[in-house]
């Protein structure tokens, strides 16, 4: 039923101004901004084509969860540029980062990851996958 629906995802902000910047100046993503007064709203194009949904929300509380990955071919460049931008890298307890803030694995998982925030709070990550996947 649902096989050739094009579905999207969507999440909620605490303040849609900031996270158009963010998304389309600071990650370079292509925003478009719809709607009037308080029902305005930011649809994000993916790398092919893909759409997410971006709605502000009064009560908005930050996913604790990855919400966007972004896979990348070289992630050292990635962090780098993402650092040049003023963005940090999140670390998290659990894992274990390098100098940089990258999770090195390998196995069956990318063979590593950085986790960041938007503005509101939500997780976002880029990873490189294994080479042999």
């Amino acid at each position: 039923m649902f096989a050739q629906a094009q579905a999207f995802s969507g999440f909620s902000v605490d303040d849609l101004g900031e996270a158009r910047r963010f998304y389309g100046e600071t990650l370079g993503l292509p925003v478009e901004e719809t709607g009037q007064g308080d029902m305005r709203v930011l649809s994000l194009t993916l790398g092919g084509g893909a759409r997410v949904f971006v709605y502000p929300k009064e009560t908005h509380t930050p996913a604790t969860f990855t919400i966007l990955n972004f896979p990348v071919d070289d992630i050292d460049t990635a962090v780098a540029e993402l650092e040049r931008r003023g963005v940090p890298l999140e670390r998290y307890a659990e894992f274990e980062h390098d100098e940089k803030g990258v999770v090195r694995g390998g196995g069956d998982g990318p063979a590593a990851i950085a986790w960041f925030t938007d503005p509101a709070g939500n997780v976002l990550s880029v990873l490189q996958e294994n080479r042999e996947n």
